[in-house]
């Protein structure tokens, strides 16, 4: 006890025993522990100490610990990688890291902006590019990640139809849509909505056209959701006829595209969809062993759609003279930091910093950059299709046609697992693709593969080599 109570935290403000001591009394308590005691109940209670290691003081000696941890890890600088299925490897331009590094932008809380002008220009400077690539009016501040921005348009549908004396309780998703965005969005919705999926065809893996109208039929559905490229690497080119069956049953369309894409894909906001969704950790995030992620929401200027937005919005204004302009957060009533428990969600403001970096990408690409960014993905997706089809006992590229970024290998013909096959290209210092069997049982023994700008001749080569090692060993 005695050391409990002299013990300074090296890294714990106001851990000195009489600060604490000061706190307490100032609250009119004797202990902490009061506090716990009054608001948790007592069978609730943990009552023992903490199977916890003593801390470590010294940053020297924290920090060997900390790298002995981080060093068990085997990182895609060392090992070729084709993964992807949500977080992917791009190159990041020097002067993203280095701006999102400066003190300015880089704080412990988000790099929020309150007062901070310079914070909510550089904000401002990023939704407006992002409206650039999608072709929206309105962008969203970040939300956490690509689920939760597929989550809350799913929520603002549902929403928007209820503001209209109409409401719903469905929203349809393909079959086929990230099985990890699917199941937050079960969960998100579950005590307003049903998640009802749209079967796929099996052929191409595109949604069922003539299954979505016969669902819109039977069920009162606020929105039609789908990805442009899907999760499985292909693309949706039924997009502007989901939008047209959306809309003919009164149901809105949303549609998650992949940013990396937007310099050579039309965007769906061009396409019939009313609300835009996704994720922009391909523009200016390193992977940083599955961190670094931060979703968009965006819309058109529709009243109707922007008042249920949950996050913030940053807004350009005049100022009391003339020609200079301020910027600041607009319809602040929406969120739950402007409303608290009337607001129509609540966010959390952990990804600004990510939005300043995606601003900084965005502005050093240019139109441009985005381009060929595109561009080269979409020729080397291509090549490394074309190169894995000349092994035998493995089907390439499982639905045919174009894909960008990613496509699925079935290897239910070599009778292994897509784990064995994994682990066997480990051991040739090759993370193979997702294995997507227990997701996506109906597709067998099959595989995500991953091909971003930054995958060279050499990696696809080596990829060809050791699957046809191990095929010929099977």
């Amino acid at each position: 006890m005695e050391k409990k109570d002299t013990f300074i935290h090296p890294y714990m403000p106001n851990s000195v025993p009489d600060i604490k001591k000061s706190m307490l009394e100032e609250i009119g308590v004797g202990s902490v522990e009061e506090i716990y005691k009054s608001l948790i109940p007592d069978d609730l209670l943990y009552k023992e100490r903490l199977d916890l290691p003593e801390p470590i003081t010294s940053e020297y000696e924290l920090k060997k610990h900390v790298m002995g941890i981080l060093n068990k890890n085997v990182t895609t600088e060392t090992y070729i990688s084709f993964l992807g299925a949500g977080c992917y490897r791009h190159q990041v331009p020097a002067i993203c890291d280095e701006l999102n590094s400066r003190g300015e932008f880089l704080t412990a809380y988000c790099g929020d902006t309150y007062s901070d002008h310079g914070k909510m220009q550089a904000i401002f400077e990023y939704t407006s590019m992002m409206g650039e690539l999608l072709d929206t009016d309105v962008v969203s501040y970040t939300t956490y990640d690509a689920g939760q921005s597929v989550c809350s348009a799913l929520r603002i549908a549902l929403r928007v139809m209820e503001a209209k004396g109409r409401p719903k309780d469905v929203v349809f998703v393909p079959d086929t849509m990230n099985p990890e965005i699917y199941s937050q969005a079960c969960s998100y919705c579950r005590n307003v909505a049903k998640v009802v999926q749209i079967r796929s065809d099996k052929a191409t893996g595109r949604m069922d056209l003539k299954d979505l109208e016969a669902k819109l039929k039977q069920e009162k559905a606020a929105a039609v959701f789908y990805e442009n490229p899907s999760y499985l690497g292909f693309f949706e080119q039924q997009a502007e006829k989901i939008a047209s069956l959306a809309h003919k049953y009164d149901a809105l369309c949303i549609a998650q595209p992949e940013a990396a894409s937007l310099g050579i894909v039309e965007s769906p906001a061009n396409l019939g969809a009313d609300i835009l969704c996704g994720d922009i950790q391909p523009l200016g995030m390193h992977m940083q062993f599955g961190g670094g992620q931060a979703g968009f929401i965006a819309c058109q200027q529709r009243l109707e759609l922007i008042e249920q937005f949950p996050t913030y919005m940053y807004g350009i204004a005049k100022t009391s003279k003339e020609g200079r302009y301020g910027w600041g957060r607009a319809m602040n009533y929406r969120c739950s930091h402007g409303s608290r428990e009337k607001a129509r969600e609540y966010f959390g403001t952990e990804t600004g910093l990510w939005g300043i970096t995606a601003g900084i990408y965005l502005a050093s690409m240019g139109p441009q950059g985005m381009y060929e960014l595109g561009e080269t993905i979409l020729q080397k997706t291509a090549y490394a299709i074309r190169q894995l089809s000349e092994l035998d006992k493995i089907t390439v590229n499982l639905f045919g046609g174009s894909n960008f970024q990613e496509f699925v290998i079935n290897f239910d013909q070599t009778q292994m697992t897509v784990e064995e096959v994994n682990q066997a290209l480990l051991k040739k210092q090759i993370f193979g693709g997702k294995d997507l069997s227990k997701d996506f049982p109906q597709y067998g023994q099959s595989a995500l593969y991953c091909i971003s700008e930054l995958t060279t001749e050499d990696e696809i080569r080596a990829l060809k080599d050791g699957l046809s090692d191990i095929i010929r060993g099977c």
